[in-house]
């Protein structure tokens, strides 16, 4: 697996379009046999920055099989009017430094 992350900034006047065209992208991201989960989180700080984590199968899976599959296309045209807004898109690869806590629960015991 190779998780992808890309960062955005995308000004105010222009938040509604993305969302909406990421919420519209993930149906492709969902018919794809290679993204396994993605998620698009904007900044608590700073609400014009935003960062867009995807779980591949592979890299080659992402560039070689969702790049030139049917899929990409639909993709492409819902984000395609914010390409020009990313600050950064790279593949990282996962460490075996990983944690998860439970929620803890609010009611009384």
């Amino acid at each position: 697996m190779i998780v992808e992350y890309i960062r955005y900034t995308i000004p105010a006047d222009r938040r509604d379009a993305f969302e909406r065209g990421y919420a519209e992208a993930g149906r492709a991201l969902d018919t794809s046999a290679h993204c396994l989960a993605y998620e698009l989180a904007r900044c608590a700080e700073d609400a014009t920055q935003y960062v867009l984590r995807i779980e591949w199968d592979s890299a080659e899976g992402h560039l070689q099989g969702f790049r030139r599959s049917p899929q990409f296309r639909p993709f492409f045209a819902a984000i395609g009017p914010f390409v020009n807004d990313i600050s950064e898109m790279r593949h990282y690869e996962l460490t075996s430094v990983v944690g998860c806590r439970a929620p803890q629960s609010t009611t009384p015991s």
